[in-house]
């Protein structure tokens, strides 16, 4: 008995085989009825094999001739002219085809699609409006978008990032909203990009960053499909980056950073109390810790007399000065924030509660710390999480650090200069060519109208 022989690949399809490495996953399918043989060549692992089978083999047994076939497949919407090799051998990794058939090359994209399930809201949760998240495959997070914006100046463009992964990103705007300047500055960030690896929408938005050690971010990751449409709607610009459930909205200016999109579900009274609420745990969470140092160590006589001896006797038996008080019961602080974040949902809070439960008493009995640095400790780590935005509450975290620290050696002229210092760097500090202080009291048009005149 005689073994058939495997037909031999055409010349073109055998040097892209041969360029690809001997991996398990890169298969050779011809495909022969009768006098009619087609060439396949994909890698499994990133081919929906369904699809495939649905798509290219059965209609290729059904037709029974090679010439019908090969119209067939140049009548495909996903069907392509192959690139140069190089760029194909990026296509066949992530999911495309190629396919000889009629004497003529194709490329036609049957890709695996990834997690394209939407999940619930983590980082953004809200108890009004939508409560799924982007998903992590683009083309669903683009339709996503588009579901929630039904407008026909959306314009969608895509490219692949040029580092290893060749990760593919979409980028969205309002075609008569969007900044044109803004617009081609992304643009030339985009194109001018020089990493080795970008394997996330956040790792992305880092890279974007012009200065290196700026303290405030100069972009907003989101995972909610109505923030996006919010600000599709005020000119600015989304980047999605396939694999990664969260969105780049850019430029932004620092008021953005403090909205939350709960108060679009409520009242004007009850939206303007719940913004008060989040500019004050803003303050406190930024000012209150070097209050405490600059009242107790140099400027008791601002207070009134009774709170200035509360403060004093609190403090009695207390071996050290407060601010090392003060910078000891934050660093406890951190640790317990970021405990929260690692570990298990179903005991992180169980966990950190009775972690801060136990490190306050201790502390107060141990005379390792006053009763009132940890009613304010208390009051700074409630105010952390009341920033609506994750990333500006790291910026604050550190910034009272550098206030702590100026207080410390200047006292409440430390602490006056270096609010004064964070108001210089927000004014210095741009996003995209936007200011990032800007208030936007007055309209787009009105200022422009004022800049002609």
């Amino acid at each position: 008995m005689t073994e058939s022989k495997k037909p031999e690949m055409p010349p073109f399809m055998k040097s892209i085989s041969e360029t690809l490495p001997s991996s398990f996953d890169v298969l050779h399918v011809p495909l022969t009825l009768d006098d009619a043989q087609v060439h396949l060549l994909y890698m499994k692992t990133v081919v929906d094999g369904l699809s495939l089978q649905q798509s290219i083999i059965k209609p290729f047994y059904e037709l029974d001739d090679e010439q019908k076939f090969g119209a067939y497949i140049q009548s495909l919407p996903n069907r392509l002219d192959p690139p140069p090799p190089d760029e194909l051998l990026i296509m066949l990794t992530s999911g495309f085809v190629l396919v000889y058939a009629d004497s003529t090359y194709s490329i036609l994209e049957i890709r695996k699609l990834g997690n394209t399930l939407q999940g619930p809201t983590i980082a953004e949760t809200t108890i009004h409006g939508p409560q799924l998240s982007l998903s992590e495959d683009l083309e669903t997070n683009v339709s996503i978008v588009r579901q929630h914006y039904h407008q026909p100046n959306l314009y969608v463009e895509t490219q692949q990032l040029n580092d290893k992964s060749n990760m593919s990103i979409a980028l969205l705007y309002d075609e008569k909203e969007v900044n044109v300047d803004v617009l081609r500055r992304v643009k030339e960030k985009l194109d001018n990009l020089d990493e080795p690896l970008i394997q996330s929408a956040g790792e992305l938005a880092v890279r974007l960053t012009s200065r290196r050690f700026t303290l405030f971010p100069t972009s907003i990751l989101t995972e909610r499909p109505d923030r996006i449409v919010y600000n599709l709607t005020g000119g600015k610009i989304i980047l999605l980056v396939d694999n990664s459930p969260y969105a780049i909205v850019l430029p932004v200016i620092f008021f953005d950073f403090m909205v939350s999109m709960e108060e679009n579900y409520h009242t004007y009274l009850i939206s303007l109390y719940n913004t008060l609420l989040g500019w004050f745990g803003l303050l406190n969470c930024l000012l209150l810790p070097s209050m405490y140092v600059a009242f107790t160590a140099y400027s008791p006589e601002v207070l009134r007399t009774e709170l200035t001896l509360t403060m004093a006797g609190s403090r009695i038996g207390v071996p050290y000065p407060s601010f090392m008080e003060v910078i000891i019961m934050l660093f406890f602080v951190e640790l317990l924030t970021e405990a929260s974040v690692r570990l298990p949902r179903s005991i992180n809070a169980a966990a950190t509660t009775v972690g801060g439960l136990i490190l306050g008493t201790a502390a107060t009995e141990a005379s390792l710390a006053s009763n009132v640095l940890i009613m304010i400790i208390a009051i700074v780590a409630i105010s952390t999480f009341v920033i609506p935005m994750n990333e500006l509450g790291f910026a604050v975290r550190i910034g009272r650090l550098v206030l702590i620290l100026l207080t410390t050696l200047f006292g409440l002229v430390g602490l006056i200069s270096g609010s004064l210092l964070l108001i210089i760097h927000l004014t210095n500090q741009d996003s995209f060519g936007e200011p990032y202080l800007r208030i936007g009291w007055r309209s787009k048009r009105s200022e422009k109208m004022v800049n002609s005149e």
